[in-house]
């Protein structure tokens, strides 16, 4: 054993598991013996809110009531908080002691007691001083089980026969004694140590019930949880659910308790069970002790309860999964529904409409083709010999102003007046642009123009001509003539050129 491992699920069981807060707990003492009266004792399954506030409310009361003369009659209560309270408290999911929900048509709430209260009762039954501790009885209980699982496992036919037959043997000389007067009787120790077994193990069956119950419970909301988050197609998710739902029927635990719920349904049986019980409650020697357990008379009738309140847990949680999963369907058909209509709506919408289909277009992808024979050859660069022998000062004398006198030309500038003439026409023309825009630089800013490139595309029209004129820095007119210059946003096609008129002569 591991224990380092054993300390950490120790320590996590004393965080997380309710029976062990619900031990922890300030409230503890009220918790167990109100819960555990209501609940546990007087096996009870469902209690309304206003009953429950009640009962507790009275317990709250004798509580805090003087217990005789001399007791101080203003001393603080020891529950201050309402019964109200407390139960909300005892019911919150993060506490988990009391299950509260709705039943079926009601619109008040009820309360059940969760398996955590049963375990802790339970620990605190262990902790009571027992009255003898039966040890007989027990190993006679696991002598039989060990017997019924070792034949009832066994294939081979001879070997279930040697054990009938003894089982044969041993009946027949019990009946020969008893044929002669010799009876065996269980003295009254052996009756009472069997008596309290039989009451202990009937209080286990009682409280496990509400496990079973809070298995199913565990088992729907994982489904619900699956459903709700579940991408697959409807027909793996109804495989998925009608498969867990088959697990828990066919698994170790339904099957259990399927039969014992056979065995309570079945007449002979509880006829038989009811006979020996009520023989078992009679017999002196429990009598004189005080031993048997007057709730323990009609245990199988709470066995009964119990079971059929289980059952219609599940009949419940099945109904209401099934409208879960009707709801699911549905909500997704209106969606379908939703969808088609809206698709059936813009069909008709532009059923009437002229023109071209909408849509828009975008420009074509040009690929640049390169063939591998299109690349040329390497060539190895001639070397250059560098002779700097014979170099000397030169004589002449350059002059440095024409560095001085060199042009700049400021492309922004060119394209903002073109951008400006694009902002009031879709396509502008190099006049036009150069009447709200003088050269102010010359033939340098018209080649400048005729070379533009940035965010525009220039269309060049051969067949016209037009007169650019200009004043130079030396104020001489001058004047220069090129063919047709047009601007146009990049990527909006130029205009077509006017076609030439015809001339029609008459017949």
């Amino acid at each position: 054993m591991d224990l380092v491992q054993t300390h950490d699920e120790i320590d996590e069981l004393r965080r997380r598991h309710p029976a062990w807060q619900l031990l922890r707990a300030g409230t503890a003492p009220l918790a167990l013996a109100f819960l555990g009266q209501v609940f546990v004792e007087e096996n009870t399954r469902s209690v309304s809110r206003t009953d429950l506030v009640t009962r507790l409310d009275d317990l709250l009361s004798a509580l805090d009531r003087p217990a005789g003369v001399g007791d101080d009659p203003d001393r603080e209560a020891r529950y201050a908080r309402s019964a109200a309270a407390y139960l909300d408290e005892w019911s919150d999911p993060a506490t988990g002691w009391l299950r509260k929900y709705y039943p079926p048509g009601a619109d008040e709430p009820a309360y059940d007691a969760t398996p955590a209260v049963e375990t802790a009762l339970s620990w605190l039954r262990s902790l009571q001083p027992a009255p003898f501790v039966g040890t007989e009885s027990r190993l006679n209980t696991v002598v039989e089980l060990l017997r019924q699982m070792a034949f009832g496992a066994e294939a081979d036919p001879q070997v279930r026969l040697d054990e009938l037959h003894r089982r044969r043997r041993e009946l027949q000389e019990e009946i020969d004694r008893v044929s002669a007067g010799q009876v065996d009787v269980l003295d009254p120790v052996a009756q009472r140590e069997r008596y309290h077994q039989f009451a202990t193990t009937a209080r286990e069956l009682l409280a496990d019930f509400r496990q079973v119950e809070e298995n199913f419970r565990a088992l729907d909301r994982a489904l619900r949880e699956k459903i709700a988050t579940w991408t697959g197609g409807k027909g793996e998710l109804l495989e998925e659910v009608l498969g867990d739902r088959r697990g828990i029927a066919d698994s170790d635990q339904g099957r259990s308790f399927h039969a014992f719920y056979d065995f309570l349904l079945s007449t002979p049986r509880q006829e038989e069970f009811a006979d020996l019980l009520a023989r078992v409650q009679g017999l002196p020697a429990l009598t004189a002790a005080a031993v048997p357990d007057p709730r323990l008379r009609h245990v199988h009738h709470d066995w009964l309860d119990a079971a059929e309140r289980t059952q219609s847990t599940v009949r419940q949680l099945s109904d209401q999964l099934r409208r879960f999963l009707d709801d699911q369907v549905w909500l997704e058909n209106r969606r379908v529904m939703e969808i088609l209509r809206g698709i059936e709506a813009s069909a008709l919408a532009i059923r009437g409409t002229q023109g071209r289909a909408p849509g828009t277009s975008i420009p074509a992808a040009e690929i640049d083709v390169v063939l591998p024979t299109e690349r040329p050859l390497y060539r190895p660069r001639r070397r250059l010999t560098l002779d700097s022998d014979g170099i000397g000062e030169a004589t002449e004398r350059a002059d440095p102003s024409a560095l001085y006198e060199q042009v700049y030309l400021d492309p922004a500038r060119l394209a903002a007046a073109v951008a400006d003439g694009l902002a009031r026409r879709p396509v502008a023309a190099l006049p036009d642009i150069l009447r709200d825009h003088p050269l102010q630089q010359g033939l340098a800013e018209l080649v400048g123009y005729l070379a533009l490139r940035d965010g525009v595309d220039t269309v060049v029209d051969d067949d016209r001509r037009d007169e650019v004129a200009w004043i130079g820095d030396d104020d001489v007119a001058r004047a220069a003539t090129l063919p047709h210059v047009v601007y146009t946003r990049a990527g909006v096609p130029p205009p077509q050129p006017a076609a030439p008129p015809i001339d029609e002569e008459g017949p």
